[in-house]
């Protein structure tokens, strides 16, 4: 029987419409049971994308991953301009030294605590450097999604938003200098700490022009036009044009197609009905994402206990450094006591960003003739942050689930 059903098997999950399919309806159905116990949907998401990835069941075949992280980025692309949306001037105005106070505090809090972890459960300094800088990364996925679940609206998203939309580019920076220093410290070849930040602060530079150009096109494109068959059909293209020449430049589609919200939300009021036509194509796109991001988690980093030592601690620290920085600001700031209780929590989540990051570590080209001894810290880094994207990402969208509901106001 297995002999006659595996042909069968191999038949169907090399079409990649067929594990759109399964993770499309797994993950309805497991996002359904989430909900029956009162988790967020997308936890039911990851779940589903676990299950059917190849440590379960492996029914989504290996050479459809590159065409399933198309709708990953898609989906990011929205999520950016969501975000960006978000951002009036009036907001901004109102908010945004706040904001900066609260991001900067929570990720410094956060690079140290985590750098010093790594150093007690006995991981090099170039490490500890390395996984302090990655652990400062927020996914902003999961906190949107959950929002916009919620309907929630009021100064805690506001806030919520605001540091999710600052902390992707001040990670992108803060790691710049920590890899900077921990390649020499690798024995690479001589790395300039000065060009290394020089090269961060352009990619955030010019992440944001393209976001900006591309909101004004959108604006100028979209303003007069009534129909919004059309309207949809122009933001999206300049919103995927933004996203395709990020990526192309080796830029960040995240900070770009935030700023495109931001200049979109800032035009004209009217520029509100381009976000709320992107509603329809979110739901089913969220459910794709997470379920993707189900697959790719790796079970087999549990089997090293080293790495679960020094994951755990990670991850410990990491929620320590979110919250803590979070709550110490917002108490010297003299924050709303609801707020400065619970913002840190929705911090949590970690993806896309931390791992893009450990993975440019691992094939940056400075730390080829490295030796021996430095490749496998490098492997064992990897895995560390493996396993806390894995923790985060089951464990994150709850916590940020209670703490947006605590602070809830409905759109």
């Amino acid at each position: 029987m297995l002999e006659i059903l595996l042909p069968i098997k191999d038949l169907f999950t090399q079409h990649v419409i067929f594990s759109v399919s399964l993770l499309l309806l797994v993950g309805y159905l497991m996002g359904h049971l989430a909900e029956r116990i009162k988790l967020p949907a997308i936890t039911g998401y990851i779940v589903a994308g676990i299950l059917l990835g190849y440590n379960v069941l492996n029914l989504i075949h290996i050479d459809n991953m590159d065409m399933l992280y198309v709708l990953s980025e898609v989906t990011l692309s929205f999520i950016a301009v969501i975000i960006g949306g978000e951002f009036s001037f009036a907001k901004l105005k109102l908010y945004g030294k706040n904001i900066v106070i609260l991001t900067l505090a929570q990720m410094l809090l956060t690079f140290f605590l985590v750098s010093f972890g790594m150093l007690l459960v006995g991981l090099p300094i170039y490490i500890a450097f390395v996984l302090g800088a990655i652990s400062a990364a927020t996914a902003p996925a999961a906190t949107v999604v959950i929002v916009e679940k919620l309907k929630a609206k009021g100064k805690f998203v506001d806030y919520l938003y605001g540091i999710v939309a600052l902390d992707d580019a001040g990670t992108v920076i803060i790691f710049s200098i920590a890899f900077a220093i921990s390649a020499t410290l690798m024995g690479a070849a001589e790395v300039s700490i000065s060009n290394t930040v020089l090269h961060a602060f352009k990619e955030v530079g010019f992440s944001l022009i393209i976001g900006v150009l591309g909101g004004l096109a959108t604006h100028y494109a979209t303003i007069k036009k009534r129909n919004m068959n059309e309207v949809k059909i122009l933001a999206l293209g300049f919103v995927f044009l933004s996203t395709s020449i990020s990526i192309g430049l080796g830029l960040s589609p995240l900070i770009a197609n935030m700023a495109l919200g931001m200049v979109l939300v800032n035009m004209s009021k009217k520029n509100v009905r381009i976000l709320f036509s992107f509603e329809p194509l979110t739901a089913p796109l969220y459910a794709i994402f997470f379920a993707i991001a189900g697959v790719e988690l790796r079970l087999e980093v549990f089997a090293d206990t080293t790495v679960i030592l020094a994951g755990f601690t990670f991850i410990i620290m990491r929620a320590i450094g979110k919250y803590s920085g979070v709550y110490l600001a917002a108490w010297g700031i003299g924050m709303d006591k609801k707020i400065r209780n619970y913002l840190g929590m929705s911090l949590l989540p970690q993806a896309g960003v931390a791992i893009g990051l450990v993975l440019f570590v691992q094939a940056s080209p400075v730390l080829a003739n490295v030796s021996p001894a430095v490749q496998d810290e490098i492997s064992k880094m990897i895995n560390i942050v493996l396993m806390s994207v894995f923790f985060n990402e089951i464990i994150g969208p709850p916590l940020s689930k209670i703490a947006i509901v605590k602070n809830l106001n409905r759109r």
